[in-house]
């Protein structure tokens, strides 16, 4: 009778729309079926907190990230879909709006919408640059009103063209939390001012991502990558099958010191994560069907490009649990610190975590993985992830200026090749001196960071832990509910993990004489 009563709350909710509401009904129906089979010891370490599934279903069906070859899909038509091949910019935007509507996700909407400037450029020639301007316009636009989702992501970059430069300008003017937006940087392609234009634009309104392209592509053969959902770095004309994340704080408290940490807790509860990839994947790949989909049958993607993600979260505390640190205040920021962000020998230790992670995942194969493995992942964590920090980040409130944030943090990125991303929160001020923000990301860049990402304080439009949210919508959330369906996860993830308490921080010298006109 609990399940039916759920039911009707779904369906009686004011403050969702019909299409919600179907979502919603679907994910009932999902955690009804029994959970697939697992062992009592991986149970207890879910039930504990230790390990999560990540709210994927009971019994996967579909792949959490899937990365179609948009390119070939446009050069080739599909018989599927009942499409020749794209011939002109008009044709080519039509197509990528149909077949969007059929590529699954963990969210029932498609996070990645292709490399766009890549995609599109081989149709745009005899077109201006206003009627570009046009068509993109509203393209944008449609996206963010029939696929209201902000998990949903475009890659422009690295390369200098039109295309990249149009949606820049598009996305700095419509301010929409939908598509997220990660602009790829490479020092030996891309020019310094059209760099600007994008660190300028996370001033605007705090996107895109900037990626490090040269360190993403070295960890891909020569088929590619993408960048997908919040952050997610994945194998192109695949995705990752499943992601089961690790929580670092929890298995520090199991730990007796420091060395038992590294030489049986650790170790024990990845081989329990691993047990439970296993599972999830194995019925996805071998009893859902998923892989005999048009999307296979096509070759816009292929089952052996899908792996795993071995997320892991809780970090910080991870660290502070293993050197005795009692919890930082905002008001202990300006004293000297043992914590972790703050303090050479907490964050050696947990740059140490990380090299250890690194080891156990390239040395542990998995049944369907890339190139036999699954790929590690600093996860940005979820609403239910009280008391605990996103991934490898400092904890919200504590965090040092931007520089130092930097440099505590860069040494992890080397070890998560499906993506890592701190979120610095920059005062408004950098909005007198943009050339901060882009010096701030240039120098990020060059340490090492896969990601760089910012919020700028009086923005509306923020990231909660890559994906985005308007202030204004949270505030009416309750009230009146949000087309957008991330929204009540941002709303969620604001009252549960303190996503709000971030420090703003100073990036240079704004506040300077010369910059207070």
């Amino acid at each position: 009778m609990a399940f039916q009563d759920n039911l009707v709350k779904i369906i009686s909710d004011p403050n969702l729309s019909p299409k919600q509401k179907s979502n919603y009904l679907a994910l009932a129906a999902e955690a009804s079926l029994p959970y697939l089979p697992i062992s009592k010891e991986i149970n207890q370490a879910k039930e504990a907190g230790i390990i999560c599934d990540m709210f994927e279903g009971h019994a996967p069906f579909k792949p959490r990230y899937v990365l179609p070859d948009y390119a070939k899909y446009l050069q080739q038509g599909s018989q599927y879909l009942e499409l020749t091949q794209a011939t002109n910019l008009d044709e080519a935007l039509n197509a990528l709006t149909i077949i969007y509507h059929h590529v699954p996700s963990v969210t029932s909407i498609p996070v990645y919408l292709g490399q766009l400037d890549d995609i599109l450029m081989p149709y745009t020639d005899g077109v201006d640059a206003e009627s570009i301007y046009r068509k993109l316009k509203l393209f944008w636009i449609m996206l963010d009103r029939t696929l209201p989702d902000a998990f949903m992501h475009v890659n422009i970059g690295p390369s200098d063209n039109i295309i990249c430069r149009t949606i820049l300008r598009i996305d700095a003017e419509l301010k929409q939390i939908a598509p997220n937006l990660t602009f790829m940087y490479d020092p030996d392609i891309t020019p310094d001012d059209l760099l600007q234009i994008a660190t300028s634009n996370i001033c605007e309104c705090s996107k895109p991502h900037i990626a490090n392209y040269p360190i993403h592509a070295k960890a891909y053969d020569g088929q590619g990558f993408g960048i997908v959902s919040c952050y997610n770095s994945l194998p192109l004309a695949g995705g990752a099958n499943t992601l089961v994340r690790l929580n670092l704080k929890e298995v520090a408290l199991k730990a007796l010191n420091v060395e038992d940490f590294f030489a049986n807790t650790l170790p024990h509860y990845c081989q329990l994560t691993y047990e439970l990839i296993e599972t999830r994947a194995k019925f996805l790949h071998e009893e859902s069907n998923f892989f005999n989909s048009f999307l296979v049958k096509e070759g816009l993607i292929e089952e052996s490009r899908f792996a795993p993600m071995f997320g892991i979260y809780g970090m910080a505390e991870a660290v502070n649990i293993l050197q005795n640190n009692p919890e930082l205040t905002e008001n202990d920021l300006e004293k000297p610190s043992k914590h972790y962000g703050h303090n050479q020998t907490a964050n050696q230790l947990g740059h140490r975590i990380s090299k250890a992670l690194d080891t156990i995942v390239k040395s542990t194969p998995v049944t369907y993985g890339y190139h036999g493995r699954a790929l590690l992942h600093s996860q940005g964590g979820i609403s239910i992830d009280k008391d605990v920090t996103p991934g490898v980040r400092i904890p919200y409130g504590t965090e040092p200026n931007p520089i130092a944030h930097i440099q505590a943090l860069a040494e992890h990125h080397q070890y998560y090749t499906s993506g890592i991303s701190d979120i610095l929160t920059i005062d408004e001020t950098v909005k007198y001196n943009s050339q901060a923000m882009f010096q701030l990301c240039k120098g990020a860049l060059s340490l090492g960071f896969r990601e760089f990402t910012a919020n700028v304080a009086s923005n509306d439009l923020v990231r909660v832990t890559g994906y985005m949210i308007k202030l204004s919508d949270i505030a009416t959330f309750k009230q009146q509910g949000s087309r957008t369906n991330t929204t009540g996860l941002g709303a969620e993830a604001a009252e549960v993990t303190g996503i709000l308490n971030r420090k703003p921080r100073v990036a240079a010298q704004e506040l300077s004489p010369n910059y207070a006109e």
